[in-house]
Protein backbone atom coordinates (compact mmCIF):
# COMPACT_ATOMS: atom_id res chain seq x y z
CA UNK A 1 0.00 0.00 0.00
CA UNK A 2 1.02 3.29 -0.91
CA UNK A 3 3.15 4.78 2.47
CA UNK A 4 3.86 8.80 2.34
CA UNK A 5 7.37 7.65 5.05
CA UNK A 6 8.18 5.32 2.13
CA UNK A 7 7.27 6.00 -1.45
CA UNK A 8 7.84 8.90 -3.98
CA UNK A 9 5.27 11.37 -4.33
CA UNK A 10 4.48 14.86 -4.81
CA UNK A 11 3.37 17.19 -2.02
CA UNK A 12 0.55 20.35 -3.37
CA UNK A 13 1.01 23.86 -1.93
CA UNK A 14 -2.13 25.60 -1.54
CA UNK A 15 -0.53 28.94 -1.45
CA UNK A 16 1.31 29.27 -4.12
CA UNK A 17 -0.68 26.65 -6.83
CA UNK A 18 2.62 24.37 -6.96
CA UNK A 19 3.97 20.89 -6.42
CA UNK A 20 7.21 19.05 -4.57
CA UNK A 21 8.12 16.23 -5.20
CA UNK A 22 9.25 14.18 -2.19
CA UNK A 23 11.27 10.99 -1.82
CA UNK A 24 11.82 9.47 1.28
CA UNK A 25 13.52 6.34 0.14
CA UNK A 26 16.63 8.64 -0.70
CA UNK A 27 17.76 9.46 2.96
CA UNK A 28 19.47 5.75 2.77
CA UNK A 29 21.91 7.08 -0.22
CA UNK A 30 25.37 7.74 1.00
CA UNK A 31 26.73 11.24 0.98
CA UNK A 32 30.40 11.96 -0.60
CA UNK A 33 30.02 15.21 -1.93
CA UNK A 34 30.95 18.85 -0.35
CA UNK A 35 30.98 19.49 3.12
CA UNK A 36 31.38 22.70 4.31
CA UNK A 37 33.34 24.12 7.18
CA UNK A 38 32.25 25.18 10.25
CA UNK A 39 33.05 28.11 11.55
CA UNK A 40 33.98 29.09 14.73
CA UNK A 41 31.00 30.03 17.08
CA UNK A 42 32.77 32.71 19.35
CA UNK A 43 32.68 36.38 18.55
CA UNK A 44 33.49 39.45 20.47
CA UNK A 45 30.06 41.18 21.86
CA UNK A 46 31.68 44.32 19.90
CA UNK A 47 33.71 44.35 16.97
CA UNK A 48 35.77 47.24 16.21
CA UNK A 49 35.60 46.72 12.73
CA UNK A 50 31.90 46.20 12.28
CA UNK A 51 30.11 48.90 10.48
CA UNK A 52 26.66 47.68 12.15
CA UNK A 53 28.21 47.53 15.77
CA UNK A 54 27.32 51.45 18.13
CA UNK A 55 29.48 53.74 16.98
CA UNK A 56 30.96 52.47 14.21
CA UNK A 57 31.32 54.15 10.59
CA UNK A 58 29.63 52.65 8.08
CA UNK A 59 30.24 53.67 4.17
CA UNK A 60 29.35 56.95 2.60
CA UNK A 61 30.50 58.20 6.03
CA UNK A 62 27.99 57.44 8.21
CA UNK A 63 28.09 57.07 11.64
CA UNK A 64 26.54 54.32 13.63
CA UNK A 65 24.75 56.23 17.19
CA UNK A 66 25.60 54.36 20.44
CA UNK A 67 22.53 52.44 20.24
CA UNK A 68 21.40 50.16 22.85
CA UNK A 69 18.55 48.45 21.49
CA UNK A 70 17.22 48.05 17.78
CA UNK A 71 18.39 50.43 14.91
CA UNK A 72 16.78 51.00 11.81
CA UNK A 73 18.74 52.79 8.77
CA UNK A 74 18.28 53.34 5.27
CA UNK A 75 21.07 50.74 3.45
CA UNK A 76 23.57 52.36 2.14
CA UNK A 77 23.79 50.05 -0.87
CA UNK A 78 20.31 50.10 -1.45
CA UNK A 79 18.88 47.30 -4.04
CA UNK A 80 16.02 49.91 -4.53
CA UNK A 81 16.41 53.63 -5.41
CA UNK A 82 13.02 55.93 -4.16
CA UNK A 83 13.92 58.27 -7.25
CA UNK A 84 14.11 56.03 -10.00
CA UNK A 85 12.56 57.69 -12.99
CA UNK A 86 9.53 56.31 -14.76
CA UNK A 87 10.40 54.02 -17.66
CA UNK A 88 9.83 51.18 -19.96
CA UNK A 89 11.31 48.73 -22.72
CA UNK A 90 9.43 46.74 -25.62
CA UNK A 91 10.46 45.26 -28.50
CA UNK A 92 8.50 42.85 -30.45
CA UNK A 93 6.28 41.79 -27.99
CA UNK A 94 8.82 39.77 -26.53
CA UNK A 95 10.75 42.11 -24.99
CA UNK A 96 9.86 43.94 -21.74
CA UNK A 97 11.40 45.69 -19.06
CA UNK A 98 9.62 48.81 -16.45
CA UNK A 99 11.31 50.67 -13.95
CA UNK A 100 11.14 49.30 -10.76
CA UNK A 101 11.74 52.05 -7.50
CA UNK A 102 11.64 51.48 -3.76
CA UNK A 103 13.42 51.58 -0.24
CA UNK A 104 15.60 49.72 1.21
CA UNK A 105 16.53 49.31 4.87
CA UNK A 106 18.81 47.45 7.53
CA UNK A 107 17.64 46.87 11.63
CA UNK A 108 19.98 45.84 13.54
CA UNK A 109 18.72 43.20 16.16
CA UNK A 110 21.16 44.40 19.02
CA UNK A 111 24.05 46.37 20.12
CA UNK A 112 25.80 42.95 20.66
CA UNK A 113 27.79 41.72 17.63
CA UNK A 114 27.82 38.14 19.39
CA UNK A 115 24.42 37.27 19.85
CA UNK A 116 21.52 35.56 17.07
CA UNK A 117 18.12 35.31 17.76
CA UNK A 118 18.08 32.51 19.18
CA UNK A 119 20.61 33.71 22.06
CA UNK A 120 18.74 36.78 22.49
CA UNK A 121 16.01 37.21 25.49
CA UNK A 122 12.75 37.15 24.42
CA UNK A 123 12.00 40.60 25.64
CA UNK A 124 14.55 41.58 23.24
CA UNK A 125 13.20 39.84 20.58
CA UNK A 126 9.78 41.62 21.32
CA UNK A 127 11.49 44.92 20.53
CA UNK A 128 12.53 43.38 17.10
CA UNK A 129 8.84 42.78 16.51
CA UNK A 130 8.17 46.80 18.00
CA UNK A 131 10.55 47.82 15.26
CA UNK A 132 9.29 45.51 12.17
CA UNK A 133 6.01 46.61 13.17
CA UNK A 134 6.90 50.25 13.11
CA UNK A 135 8.89 49.75 9.89
CA UNK A 136 5.81 48.04 8.07
CA UNK A 137 3.33 50.31 8.86
CA UNK A 138 5.81 53.40 7.69
CA UNK A 139 6.52 51.90 4.36
CA UNK A 140 2.84 50.40 3.13
CA UNK A 141 1.48 53.68 3.94
CA UNK A 142 4.31 55.54 1.64
CA UNK A 143 3.04 56.71 -2.00
CA UNK A 144 4.18 54.04 -4.60
CA UNK A 145 5.06 51.22 -2.25
CA UNK A 146 3.12 47.76 -3.41
CA UNK A 147 4.97 45.46 -0.67
CA UNK A 148 7.24 45.51 2.38
CA UNK A 149 9.60 42.52 2.41
CA UNK A 150 10.73 41.61 6.07
CA UNK A 151 13.43 39.18 5.75
CA UNK A 152 17.20 37.71 7.48
CA UNK A 153 19.43 36.08 5.74
CA UNK A 154 21.46 33.94 8.43
CA UNK A 155 24.89 32.77 8.02
CA UNK A 156 27.33 33.41 5.53
CA UNK A 157 26.70 30.48 3.25
CA UNK A 158 23.14 31.79 3.24
CA UNK A 159 24.88 34.74 1.70
CA UNK A 160 24.86 37.36 5.23
CA UNK A 161 27.79 39.17 4.56
CA UNK A 162 27.86 40.38 8.51
CA UNK A 163 27.09 38.19 11.36
CA UNK A 164 26.01 41.56 13.49
CA UNK A 165 22.67 39.98 14.29
CA UNK A 166 20.51 42.30 11.81
CA UNK A 167 17.62 41.81 8.88
CA UNK A 168 16.87 43.94 5.86
CA UNK A 169 13.56 45.62 4.60
CA UNK A 170 13.07 45.74 1.08
CA UNK A 171 9.86 47.90 -0.11
CA UNK A 172 9.66 47.84 -4.14
CA UNK A 173 6.86 49.69 -6.21
CA UNK A 174 5.19 46.57 -7.04
CA UNK A 175 4.06 43.16 -5.47
CA UNK A 176 6.86 40.35 -5.85
CA UNK A 177 6.32 37.39 -7.41
CA UNK A 178 6.20 34.56 -4.55
CA UNK A 179 3.62 37.05 -2.51
CA UNK A 180 1.66 37.48 -5.45
CA UNK A 181 1.33 34.16 -5.12
CA UNK A 182 0.14 33.62 -1.85
CA UNK A 183 -2.73 37.11 -2.67
CA UNK A 184 -4.18 35.19 -5.72
CA UNK A 185 -4.55 32.08 -3.28
CA UNK A 186 -5.79 33.14 -0.09
CA UNK A 187 -8.51 35.69 -2.59
CA UNK A 188 -9.48 32.46 -3.95
CA UNK A 189 -9.56 30.32 -0.75
CA UNK A 190 -11.52 33.29 1.25
CA UNK A 191 -13.85 33.83 -2.30
CA UNK A 192 -14.50 30.31 -1.76
CA UNK A 193 -14.96 29.25 1.94
CA UNK A 194 -15.49 32.64 3.57
CA UNK A 195 -12.13 31.80 6.10
CA UNK A 196 -9.00 32.39 5.44
CA UNK A 197 -6.71 29.32 4.09
CA UNK A 198 -4.13 29.64 7.15
CA UNK A 199 -6.62 29.31 9.55
CA UNK A 200 -8.05 26.37 8.21
CA UNK A 201 -4.45 24.90 8.09
CA UNK A 202 -3.66 26.24 11.31
CA UNK A 203 -6.24 23.90 12.81
CA UNK A 204 -5.64 20.92 10.50
CA UNK A 205 -2.06 21.08 11.80
CA UNK A 206 -3.44 20.93 15.31
CA UNK A 207 -5.77 18.15 14.50
CA UNK A 208 -3.06 16.11 13.53
CA UNK A 209 -0.41 17.15 15.45
CA UNK A 210 2.70 15.40 13.21
CA UNK A 211 4.60 17.99 12.12
CA UNK A 212 4.39 20.82 14.92
CA UNK A 213 7.53 22.41 15.61
CA UNK A 214 6.60 25.12 18.94
CA UNK A 215 3.24 25.91 19.56
CA UNK A 216 1.85 28.89 22.22
CA UNK A 217 -1.43 30.89 22.64
CA UNK A 218 -0.96 32.98 19.73
CA UNK A 219 1.18 31.13 17.25
CA UNK A 220 1.96 27.67 15.38
CA UNK A 221 5.82 26.66 14.13
CA UNK A 222 5.42 23.56 11.79
CA UNK A 223 7.06 21.95 9.07
CA UNK A 224 4.19 22.37 6.09
CA UNK A 225 3.00 19.79 4.48
CA UNK A 226 4.67 20.56 0.99
CA UNK A 227 7.96 22.08 2.21
CA UNK A 228 10.58 22.06 0.29
CA UNK A 229 13.62 22.70 2.18
CA UNK A 230 15.45 20.32 4.60
CA UNK A 231 14.24 21.65 7.78
CA UNK A 232 11.35 24.56 6.38
CA UNK A 233 9.19 26.16 9.17
CA UNK A 234 6.49 28.24 8.56
CA UNK A 235 4.97 30.15 11.46
CA UNK A 236 1.30 30.87 11.64
CA UNK A 237 -1.06 33.46 13.52
CA UNK A 238 -3.53 31.68 15.23
CA UNK A 239 -5.91 34.96 15.38
CA UNK A 240 -6.10 35.86 10.68
CA UNK A 241 -4.54 39.03 10.90
CA UNK A 242 -3.23 40.71 7.63
CA UNK A 243 -0.01 42.25 9.26
CA UNK A 244 2.16 42.37 11.95
CA UNK A 245 0.77 45.95 12.56
CA UNK A 246 -1.63 44.51 13.82
CA UNK A 247 -1.00 42.64 16.53
CA UNK A 248 -1.62 43.00 19.97
CA UNK A 249 0.75 43.11 22.50
CA UNK A 250 0.52 39.85 23.70
CA UNK A 251 0.51 38.63 19.94
CA UNK A 252 3.68 40.19 19.82
CA UNK A 253 5.49 39.12 23.15
CA UNK A 254 4.18 35.55 21.52
CA UNK A 255 5.75 36.45 18.32
CA UNK A 256 8.92 36.62 19.95
CA UNK A 257 8.62 33.33 21.79
CA UNK A 258 8.02 31.51 19.09
CA UNK A 259 10.94 32.76 16.94
CA UNK A 260 13.35 32.11 20.00
CA UNK A 261 11.56 28.50 19.76
CA UNK A 262 12.11 27.49 16.35
CA UNK A 263 15.91 29.29 16.53
CA UNK A 264 16.99 27.71 19.20
CA UNK A 265 15.88 23.85 17.69
CA UNK A 266 17.81 25.05 14.50
CA UNK A 267 20.76 26.01 16.48
CA UNK A 268 20.14 22.58 18.80
CA UNK A 269 19.89 20.32 16.13
CA UNK A 270 23.63 20.37 14.73
CA UNK A 271 25.37 22.39 17.51
CA UNK A 272 25.72 25.31 14.78
CA UNK A 273 24.60 28.55 14.11
CA UNK A 274 22.13 26.99 12.32
CA UNK A 275 22.14 29.34 8.63
CA UNK A 276 18.30 30.28 7.40
CA UNK A 277 16.64 32.84 5.18
CA UNK A 278 13.88 33.95 6.98
CA UNK A 279 10.69 36.11 5.73
CA UNK A 280 7.24 38.21 6.59
CA UNK A 281 4.56 37.65 4.34
CA UNK A 282 1.68 39.86 5.02
CA UNK A 283 -0.77 42.13 3.25
CA UNK A 284 0.48 44.26 0.71
CA UNK A 285 -0.47 48.03 -0.11
CA UNK A 286 -4.11 49.26 -0.57
CA UNK A 287 -5.89 46.76 1.43
CA UNK A 288 -7.72 45.52 3.82
CA UNK A 289 -7.30 42.16 1.83
CA UNK A 290 -9.32 40.30 4.89
CA UNK A 291 -7.98 36.87 3.20
CA UNK A 292 -4.37 37.82 4.21
CA UNK A 293 -3.00 35.79 6.74
CA UNK A 294 -0.05 37.03 8.57
CA UNK A 295 3.14 34.18 8.51
CA UNK A 296 7.15 33.69 8.47
CA UNK A 297 9.01 31.10 6.46
CA UNK A 298 12.26 29.89 7.81
CA UNK A 299 14.73 28.10 4.67
CA UNK A 300 17.46 26.74 5.77
CA UNK A 301 19.84 24.53 3.33
CA UNK A 302 21.86 22.59 6.24
CA UNK A 303 20.72 19.37 5.41
CA UNK A 304 22.09 16.25 7.25
CA UNK A 305 24.78 18.02 9.31
CA UNK A 306 26.31 21.35 10.27
CA UNK A 307 28.67 20.11 6.94
CA UNK A 308 26.17 19.05 4.27
CA UNK A 309 24.03 21.58 3.02
CA UNK A 310 21.23 21.44 -0.11
CA UNK A 311 20.63 24.12 -2.59
CA UNK A 312 18.16 23.98 -5.88
CA UNK A 313 19.70 22.04 -8.43
CA UNK A 314 19.02 19.98 -11.44
CA UNK A 315 16.16 18.49 -11.22
CA UNK A 316 14.97 21.15 -8.81
CA UNK A 317 15.96 23.80 -10.91
CA UNK A 318 14.68 22.39 -14.62
CA UNK A 319 11.59 20.81 -13.60
CA UNK A 320 10.11 20.82 -10.07
CA UNK A 321 11.63 20.85 -6.12
CA UNK A 322 12.69 17.96 -4.67
CA UNK A 323 13.07 16.52 -0.95
CA UNK A 324 14.48 13.93 0.72
CA UNK A 325 13.03 14.28 4.27
CA UNK A 326 9.89 14.54 4.59
CA UNK A 327 8.13 17.03 6.55
CA UNK A 328 7.13 14.57 9.65
CA UNK A 329 10.67 13.16 10.05
CA UNK A 330 11.77 16.67 9.74
CA UNK A 331 9.34 18.11 12.58
CA UNK A 332 10.16 15.19 14.55
CA UNK A 333 14.04 16.16 14.85
CA UNK A 334 13.36 20.18 15.50
CA UNK A 335 10.97 18.82 18.24
CA UNK A 336 13.47 16.60 19.83
CA UNK A 337 15.94 19.56 19.69
CA UNK A 338 14.14 21.90 22.20
CA UNK A 339 14.60 23.49 25.04
CA UNK A 340 17.64 25.37 26.28
CA UNK A 341 20.02 26.55 23.77
CA UNK A 342 23.20 24.07 23.48
CA UNK A 343 25.23 26.51 24.07
CA UNK A 344 23.67 27.39 27.57
CA UNK A 345 23.82 23.91 28.86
Amino acid sequence: MFDLKEHPHRRYNPLTGEWVLVSPHRTKRPWQGQLEKVPPQQRPAYDPKCYLCPGNSRAGGFSNPSYESTFAFDNDFAALLPDTPAGSFEAGGLLRAESQSGVCKVVCFSPRHDLTIAEMEVADIRKVVDTWAEQYSELIARPGIGYVQIFENRGAMMGCSNPHPHCQIWAPSTIPNEPAKEHAAQQAYFDAHGRTLLSDYFKLELDLGERIVALNAEFLAVVPFWAVWPFEVMVVSRRPVTGIDQLTDTERLGLADIMKRVTTSYDNLFEVSFPYTMGLHQRPSGGPYPFWHFHAHYYPPLLRSATVRKFMVGYEMLATPQRDITPEAAAQRLRDAGGPHYRSR
